[in-house]
């Protein structure tokens, strides 16, 4: 699973490394597993090809963080499909909200975003990025 993390930081359009990155791996069962957060992991093949995760913020708020499909896996919709999967896993832990932040050069993810009527929110991490903003999505009724 750190390898396609890995990636993702090293493709990503703009220097992440205000997110403390190899602190975050090493606490990982911290932050992403039950009742604080998940990681779902797409395969094919017996290789990963994607991965998306969530973590908790409060008993209410939780952040999508490390979506990321990579290029042979591209075109399929699998971005779409970890989405989908992440807010029934969210729903389930009875989260209220969905956070997350996004790259002004990111246009297909603020594409798909758009898509699930994520809208502008409050932060609810650092992020240092100028044209970074932060969305917001209602899980509940």
């Amino acid at each position: 699973m750190l390898d396609i993390w890995r990636e993702f930081i090293a493709n990503s359009p703009v220097n992440l490394d205000y997110q403390g990155n190899e602190a975050e791996f090493e606490n990982l069962a911290v932050k992403y597993t039950p009742p604080n957060g998940c990681v779902l992991l797409s395969e094919r093949g017996g290789a990963i090809d994607g991965c998306v995760a969530l973590r908790k913020v409060t008993a209410e708020i939780c952040e999508m963080k490390r979506l990321y499909v990579r290029p042979r896996a591209r075109g399929n919709e699998l971005g779409r499909k970890l989405v989908e999967r992440l807010l029934v896993e969210a729903r389930l832990m009875n989260f209220q909200e969905m956070r997350l932040d996004v790259q002004a050069k990111s246009v297909s993810a603020r594409k798909l975003y758009s898509d699930f009527n994520f809208i502008d929110a409050d932060p609810v991490s650092f992020n240092p990025v100028p044209g970074a903003s932060f969305l917001g999505l209602r899980l509940g009724s």
